[in-house]
């Protein structure tokens, strides 16, 4: 079967056009949206996601009727033939039921990746720009070696609490547990380290006014899962928790969180600068 999705944008008056492109082409169920692309929220996209079956063959206008960016359109497609499912599209004439449609969109996955390596060498840039400036990265330890021996030798005490120890050093519980008595609870194979983050979010130009959205998307998507602690609401400072095999592992681990960073600000045309440290150590991404 051949399925339909079309979208009409803001700057579009009707289906019409579309509709009749489509109805040329044989399909035989339709279904649209009719909003920007850039929005999250495609209902018509999702049904139609949802209703075609391996065999089948999603049908769209043009290309920027399916996909908000160029990534956003290779992971779909690559959906679509993992899933067994064709895809065309008639103003480009690509149809990956074709040899030929299927180079081409091997060519645009691996435009996408020069353009992923482009991100990541400007970001690179970025950062040895800012540690250029005198921006090494890391802050300072709440407490003073003087204090971190008054706590263990206050911990040591069986009648000694935490709320006491906390209240007699003036600092909160995170900070005890942090400095004075980390709670390690490692599995047998599995070892934990925490490390801080530095992070900048820039619009690309003066149009774009995404950064504080984009570091919202940041923070909920890729840094929650690591125990992110924030310093301070409009910190770009956080410490995160990450369990790790060995130093490959954790190499790997932290690579790819930039990445994925990387990823979400280039979906919003914005850009990042990333200096992640390990705490108690002179190890730095």
């Amino acid at each position: 079967m051949l399925i339909v999705y079309e979208r009409v944008s803001t700057d579009d008056q009707n289906l019409a056009l579309q509709n009749d492109a489509l109805q040329v082409a044989g399909c035989d169920k339709i279904f649209s949206d009719k909003l920007s692309g850039v929005k999250a929220d495609r209902p018509g996209l999702q049904q139609a996601l949802n209703y075609v079956r391996p065999g089948d063959t999603l049908v769209v206008w043009r290309l920027d009727r399916l996909g908000r960016s160029l990534k956003d359109l290779i992971a779909l497609v690559e959906d679509l033939e993992r899933r067994q499912i064709g895809f065309r599209s008639l103003q480009e004439s690509i149809d990956t039921t074709t040899s030929g449609g299927k180079l081409i969109f091997h060519v645009f996955g691996a435009l996408a990746e020069f353009e992923r390596n482009l991100i990541r060498e400007r970001t690179k840039a970025g950062l040895q720009a800012a540690r250029a400036r005198g921006r090494t990265g890391g802050r300072r330890q709440k407490l003073t070696s003087e204090q971190i021996a008054i706590g263990r030798s206050l911990a040591s005490d069986p009648n000694r609490t935490v709320t006491s120890i906390c209240e007699h050093l003036e600092i909160s519980r995170p900070t005890f547990y942090r400095y004075i008595m980390p709670k390690v609870e490692p599995a047998p194979t599995t070892k934990t380290t925490q490390v801080h983050l530095w992070l900048r979010v820039e619009n690309n130009n003066k149009f774009v006014r995404r950064k504080k959205k984009v570091r919202e998307t940041i923070e909920r998507m890729c840094l929650s899962r690591y125990g992110m602690q924030k310093q301070g609401k409009d910190s770009c400072e956080y410490e995160l928790t990450i369990a790790y095999q060995d130093d490959q592992d954790l190499d790997k681990q932290i690579e790819d969180l930039l990445d994925e960073m990387h990823s979400q600000a280039d979906l919003e045309d914005c850009f990042i600068e990333a200096d992640v440290t390990e705490i108690g150590t002179e190890r730095s991404w």
